[in-house]
């Protein structure tokens, strides 16, 4: 059953998915014009997603730390390509208490140079490194338009720092992160990712190239979903981060950077949600399963409190909605805050030595015996759903991949239905952006895979590039 609270999808995909926001208390809006208020379930969420990836940074042997909020305007200015990169998105600090400032300070829209300004008096000799330092923190970047985790001009994100001693370090640093974003997105959010390389107009402002995690919505609009940069030395010249070398040389260091954001909360809205709320993968889902007693039946309350404790017991998150609502109500809020699996427990299921099982992702009901072995039952339709969600993510985005062989097609393609447009390229950017014209289309990423004619789309030349095309948040 539809939701009333929420526009249908198909409908009005940019209003519903404010509505699912809202209606899940993931997020509300501030007097703070572009930034949010993130609600204790958008919030819960972005711990869970927080818990996951520490865990696999460290595992890696990244550390945390923490820089700092201001950056002196003269430090900034040190790396051009990053100031005129970020210049129109950055926020100034002009004043301190009474007394206007002699330098103005930058509001943090990305921290490449604070690091470069620690590693410069951290790191003297090749013993000191690698550097393997990751930041969990929030950024201004001063957005015009701005929409609920997707882009506010205040985020949380995570930004890895790493530096090396050699270039094959560095890359391959590079290469190990996006990886991960590309496991982090696939395996535990169940959103089918492409990596690629980013094109020269399009990489992160100073890096030498940017690779990319590229995910597509439900409604075939892209989002940028995770990035890692290498940066050679260009940071460590404009900063003069020098180390003495095996050979007692002095060189400079070789630099990375990677992050991604609280839009990720976004990715699984669009991706997966429905005209009834939030569908979450039960990977990520804070609350796995929650417990419905039909009313407070003492036996009723004893069988929830049994099942609760030995699924928390068995590391499945579960819950127990005890409030003093109808259990029609608390099905509703359930399926809007997208619990992956309820449980329901009534007198007649006792009567019948039953329990009712309820899936979030297709609302399908399974009545089974009450002797089942609940642990087993719950964790293999709890691995069953993750992978449906999956499937079914990876059947849309398939849906929406196109192929196109001149610029016409790509712009039929446009009209008709957004995707991820498969199109050869030369390489020009001159190409690159008359593609632009077409509603704003971008190139995604370089792909991997073979030309499709050998001709670019768009001119006619020998191409260079596969590359993947679409619309993007």
């Amino acid at each position: 059953m539809k939701n009333n609270a929420i526009t249908s999808r198909n409908v009005d995909f940019a209003k519903w998915y404010t509505d699912v926001v809202m209606a899940a208390h993931l997020a509300s809006y501030t007097s703070v014009k572009g930034c949010i208020a993130i609600e204790p379930n958008g919030y819960a969420l972005w711990e869970k997603m927080q818990s996951i990836l520490d865990k696999k940074f460290k595992e890696l042997g990244h550390e945390n730390v923490q820089m700092p909020l201001l950056i002196p305007e003269t430090l900034l200015k040190k790396e051009g390509e990053l100031v005129n990169g970020f210049a129109p998105e950055v926020a100034w600090v002009t004043q301190g208490g009474s007394k206007k400032l002699e330098e103005r300070l930058c509001i943090r829209p990305t921290s490449e140079t604070m690091f470069c300004d620690y590693y410069k008096t951290h790191v003297s000799s090749y013993r000191d490194l690698p550097k393997l330092y990751n930041q969990w923190c929030n950024v201004l970047r001063w957005e015009k338009e701005t929409r609920p985790f997707l882009r506010s001009r205040e985020f949380l994100w995570q930004e890895g720092h790493t530096i090396h001693s050699s270039m094959e370090e560095a890359i391959d640093e590079t290469n190990k992160m996006i990886e991960v974003y590309k496991w982090f997105h696939n395996d535990i959010l169940a959103i089918p990712s492409i990596v690629g390389k980013k094109t020269e107009k399009e990489k992160f402002a100073g890096a030498e190239f940017t690779l990319t995690n590229e995910a597509l919505m439900y409604n075939g609009v892209a989002l940028q979903s995770g990035t890692s940069h290498y940066f050679g030395q260009k940071f460590s010249k404009a900063y003069d981060v020098k180390f003495l070398n095996k050979n007692n040389n002095l060189e400079y260091v070789y630099q990375t950077s990677w992050g991604t954001t609280t839009r990720m909360i976004g990715g699984l809205i669009m991706v997966h949600s429905d005209d009834k709320g939030l569908v979450l993968p039960p990977k990520i889902a804070p609350k796995q399963v929650v417990i419905i007693p039909i009313n407070d039946n003492e036996k009723i309350i004893d069988l929830s409190e049994e099942i609760n404790k030995k699924l928390n017991d068995n590391n499945i998150t579960c819950y127990i909605d005890k409030s003093d609502k109808s259990p029609g109500f608390k099905f509703a809020e359930a399926e809007v805050n997208g619990i992956p699996i309820r449980i329901e427990i009534g007198p007649r299921d006792l009567e019948n030595n039953k329990i009712t099982f309820v899936r979030r992702d297709t609302s399908e009901k399974y009545v089974e015996d009450i002797n089942i072995d609940v642990i087993e039952y719950i964790t293999k339709l709890l691995d069953t759903i993750q992978n449906d969600m999956y499937k079914k993510a990876l059947d849309r985005r398939n849906s929406l991949t196109f192929t196109a062989k001149t610029i016409k097609e790509m712009e039929e393609i446009l009209n008709k239905q957004p995707g991820f447009i498969h199109a050869d390229w030369c390489g020009d950017e001159e190409c690159e952006t008359k593609v632009k014209e077409i509603k704003g289309c971008k190139s995604r990423c370089i792909c991997d895979e073979p030309l499709i004619t050998g001709k670019c789309a768009i001119c006619g030349k020998d191409a260079k590039y596969n590359v993947i095309w679409g619309l993007q948040y």
